[in-house]
């Protein structure tokens, strides 16, 4: 059986405070380190993206996929170079699993991570869900009625434990001990 070399991803998160010349080169240059001892397979350039979290004061990075395989030395020597390299936020390294296919550029870049908490958001909300259409059995004019718990059935909120429905039973129908065990205690004086 032919032995096929690891196929690996390398995420990129670039600083948008460095000059976009500065960017190009750090891609450049990990695309030529590639190369030199491996092969390049796929590229993606994400563009902008808001960080799932605030890394140094940055809430937004130049996002890049590269998929390469090569042997352990290039990943030591990109991990290195990287790690040292200003203008790089984050970068990962992912061996995929045998039998993964290479992305290709009609592949969509995955979603973006979450907006941090009170930043506005980019994406419109969603449209409010239209009314929905009275019952048959309703008379015309009238709006549904949400569904209300009974009057004597416990809140949403309140948990019902077997404590709960044991109370509710005794105290709908009290049995003759619990009664004997109250005109047994002497009232407390103070």
């Amino acid at each position: 059986m032919a032995h096929t070399a690891p196929i690996y991803d390398l995420t990129l998160l670039l600083d948008l405070g460095a000059a976009d010349d500065q960017r190009a080169k750090i891609v450049a240059d990990t695309r030529a380190a590639i190369s030199a001892d491996g092969e390049l397979l796929a590229e993606q350039a994400w563009g902008t993206r808001p960080l799932a979290y605030e890394i140094g004061h940055r809430e937004s990075a130049e996002y890049h996929l590269l998929q390469f395989s090569g042997p352990a030395k290039l990943i030591a020597g990109l991990e290195h170079s990287l790690r040292i390299t200003d203008g790089v936020i984050r970068h990962r390294v992912i061996k995929l699993p045998p039998g993964s296919t290479v992305v290709t550029s009609a592949t969509p870049p995955p979603p973006a991570p979450p907006a941090p908490p009170g930043a506005a958001s980019a994406t419109p909300a969603p449209a409010a869900a239209a009314p929905e259409a009275p019952v048959a059995d309703e008379p015309a004019g009238e709006a549904p009625v949400a569904d209300a718990p009974a009057p004597d059935a416990p809140e949403a909120d309140t948990p019902v434990t077997d404590d709960a429905a044991a109370d509710a039973a005794t105290a709908e129908a009290p049995d003759s001990s619990a009664a004997a065990a109250e005109t047994d205690t002497p009232p407390v004086s103070a």
